[in-house]
């Protein structure tokens, strides 16, 4: 049997730094950075400051998710990073794909995250351009929301899409042990039933 990967996020974090280096502990494979602009979603963060202060101590990659309209000066910023992926979404408005070369340039792994109500459709223009698809099982941009089933589905239509090309999959929203299961990914994201468990390892575990 083929375990999952899992990106840990801090999103719903009351101590960024401690849950950060505690991560660093486990066998999580990435940690999962949200970015959200006040815009593109309605909520603002923006752990930038953490995670540089930090970058010396943090020996996890970074699985980087930005929710922001106008990705270009944040990829700059993320580039210094430790970013194994940097994902925008595919309802931008603005040339995606010089976006995904500009994400490439700095020999970073490039993925499109698309929204729960967003026609699969938005993906195929891009799919010989991406290394990864990440699903929203829930509406971004806050942690702790209820899993939406349809995601289940989605992700059988998107492995069809994909056809041979070598593009993980990975699902973010409402994920715990339960859903886990049901979801056939590459990977899972997961906050706040990782980080609120007295056992972050054997929470990981749950999820593989």
């Amino acid at each position: 049997m083929i375990h999952k990967k899992v990106s840990v996020s801090f999103l719903s974090s009351d101590n960024i730094e401690d849950d950060l280096i505690d991560l660093c502990d486990t066998t999580a494979d990435y940690i999962h950075v949200d970015v959200g602009d006040g815009k593109f979603v309605s909520n603002k963060f923006n752990p930038i400051r953490e995670l540089k202060e930090l970058q010396g101590a943090l020996t996890k990659r970074l699985d980087v998710h930005f929710m922001v309209e106008d990705p270009k000066k944040y990829i700059d910023d993320y580039s210094e990073l430790n970013c194994e992926y940097i994902t925008i979404h595919c309802e931008l408005k603005r040339d995606i794909l010089a976006l995904l070369e500009h994400i490439k340039s700095y020999g970073i792994k490039c993925g499109l995250a698309i929204c729960p109500n967003t026609d699969l459709y938005y993906l195929e223009p891009f799919l010989d351009d991406i290394d990864m698809i990440l699903i929203m099982s829930v509406v971004p941009g806050k942690g702790g929301q209820e899993f939406i089933y349809d995601s289940v589905k989605r992700i059988s239509e998107i492995k069809k899409m994909i056809e041979n090309r070598d593009i993980i999959i990975s699902v973010d929203g409402g994920i715990n042990s339960e859903t886990a299961k049901l979801v056939k990914s590459d990977m899972v994201v997961s906050g706040s039933f990782v980080l609120n468990g007295d056992d972050l390892e054997e929470r990981i575990e749950l999820l593989r």
